[in-house]
């Protein structure tokens, strides 16, 4: 059974571009979840580093 208390794990290459990017952390750092799995599984198909920079910088805000 999945444990909703607990985070999702964060795959390497979004952790890296939201290292880098302190706004985009904090938010994310925020959401609940829900919405960080949400985020998780719209990174699944993002191939390169600058694509997940830029994608990354949408959660800027």
């Amino acid at each position: 059974m999945d444990d909703l208390s607990k985070s999702p794990e964060i795959p390497m290459g979004l952790g890296m571009a939201l290292a880098s990017n302190p706004y985009a952390m904090n938010n994310f750092s925020h959401m609940t979840n829900a919405h960080k799995r949400d985020v998780i599984e719209r990174t699944n198909d993002i191939e390169s580093k600058n694509d997940m920079e830029r994608f990354v910088q949408t959660l800027e805000q």
